[in-house]
């Protein structure tokens, strides 16, 4: 790309609607990759204030060393592109397309058939499953990788409501019309990711339970002993906004209620710790933050403690407990592999194994530590070149409410992501109005975060 303009944005000080902020986090240890010093006198002669202070973060970053494993472009190239939409698509790890010439040249293309036993395909959808569990806090033996994650809701809501009823001996686990003044309703977060919605009012229909949207802080207080399940998206995918997983899934057992939690826009940002907050199901992508590839697997979270009753309402052959018996009956295996369906999309999901070898001595705390740095430093940058009034963060300011992206208001904001797209900057939008920049901490930097504020101060300042 051609260097971006340099015109310094008109009236600093964008109107930024938050509340409760909290102190960052702080960088403790050096770092490998620091922007180049002239890179930074350019900048800073062009106004550009907190320039320096990307660069010294950067330098101190603990986590610098994490983006030679990703293709991007280097952090001082000022042609290169800065990419902060990695919660839609996460970057590419680099050592993914080596691994898959040799699973298409060797594995596939020699081995053949025999490379279901001998290089262990059968088994990816635990193994892989247990290195996406040592991400959110699950022991292992309770993820599979497989399917997409509305394939997976469907699994985890109709099974979840069958525990629900079976628990308290109302109904068998199997069973979905539900008894008169029995557990009969479905709770969703009324700002939920539309296709977790949409699975949930079918899969109420095969239940028999009548689905209810309420806002996700007050699912809370919402549930009933009517109430079978509460499907929650952890982080919301317009605003940021990260929800209380422990309160609520606490609240929904307080009443018998089963949690069902999306951690599309959480896993690989955050610590999670489904165990250690008693979740019973959860599902979520591994294309965005843990960087498996345009349609990589998703996954399901089945709790130990509900494996042996956990009845999938897609029952296919990979789950049977005997599956090349060819019975005509079906046995459900145990252990998470009930989740399992059909034939594992094995392409696919050996990229996301090996993209996992990323996160090779990081820690998830470490991420988060960073990520929340990111997004103050970048809201700063935002509050110095942006005019005032432009946009509005819709992102709560106090970190434990706060994902890892920050989401703008913004008139025109279609038109605002194509301009700075022009810029070099990659980030996405949701209808009509909401901006979002996502923090992918194993290869965002400060300089990024920075150049990002920048050019929306630009863009802004020309409309």
């Amino acid at each position: 790309m051609s260097e971006h303009p340099r015109t310094e944005p008109a009236t600093p000080g964008a109107t930024l609607a938050t509340a409760g902020a909290a102190a960052p986090a702080t960088a403790t240890a050096p770092a490998t990759a620091p922007a180049t010093a002239t890179a930074t006198a350019t900048a800073t002669a062009t106004g550009r204030a907190h320039a320096a202070e990307a660069a010294r973060r950067d330098r101190e970053d603990p986590l610098a060393g994490t983006r030679e494993r990703f293709v991007v472009d280097a952090a001082d190239d000022p042609n290169g592109t800065v990419y902060l939409d990695g919660n839609s698509l996460g970057a590419l790890p680099r050592g993914v397309p080596a691994r898959m010439a040799d699973v298409i040249e060797r594995e596939w293309g020699r081995d053949r058939i025999n490379s279901w036993s001998d290089n262990h395909w059968w088994t990816a959808p635990e193994r892989i499953g247990d290195r996406v569990g040592a991400l959110v806090g699950a022991a292992p033996g309770q993820v599979v990788v497989g399917d997409s994650t509305s394939v997976n809701v469907l699994k985890a809501v109709v099974a979840g409501v069958r525990l629900a009823r079976g628990a308290e001996g109302a109904e068998p686990a199997g069973a979905d019309a539900g008894p008169a003044g029995g557990r009969d309703e479905i709770l969703v977060d009324v700002s939920t990711f539309p296709t977790d919605g949409y699975i949930a009012e079918s899969a109420a229909r095969l239940t028999g339970c009548a689905l209810r949207a309420v806002p996700a802080e007050a699912i809370a207080t919402e549930a009933t002993p009517r109430t079978a399940l509460a499907l929650v998206n952890h982080v919301d995918y317009r605003t940021g906004r990260l929800h209380d997983l422990p309160g609520t899934t606490a609240a929904l057992h307080a009443v018998g209620a089963v949690a069902v939690w999306d951690l599309c826009h959480s896993a690989g940002a955050l610590p999670v710790d489904l165990d250690a907050h008693g979740v019973d199901l959860a599902v979520g992508c591994t294309y965005k933050y843990l960087n498996g590839g345009p349609g990589a697997p998703a996954y399901l979270y089945v709790a130990a403690r509900h494996q042996p009753r956990f009845d999938s309402p897609l029952p296919g052959w990979n789950s049977h407990a005997d599956p090349f018996a060819m019975a005509g009956a079906y046995a459900p295996a145990d252990g998470a592999v009930r989740g399992r369906v059909g034939t594992p999309d094995i392409l696919s999901m050996l990229a996301l194994e090996s993209a996992l070898d990323a996160w090779q001595g990081v820690s998830v705390e470490s991420v988060r530590a960073k990520s929340l740095d990111l997004a103050d430093f970048f809201l700063t940058c935002v509050a110095a070149y942006v005019p005032a009034g432009a946009v509005e963060t819709l992102t709560p300011a106090a970190h434990a409410e706060r994902g890892s992206q920050v989401a703008l208001r913004c008139a025109d904001a279609g038109e605002v992501t194509e301009r700075l797209l022009a810029r070099g900057v990659v980030i996405d939008y949701r209808r009509p109005d909401v901006l979002r920049f996502g923090f992918t901490p194993l290869y965002t930097g400060y300089a990024d975060v920075e150049r990002a504020a920048w050019a929306l101060g630009e863009v802004l300042s020309a409309a």
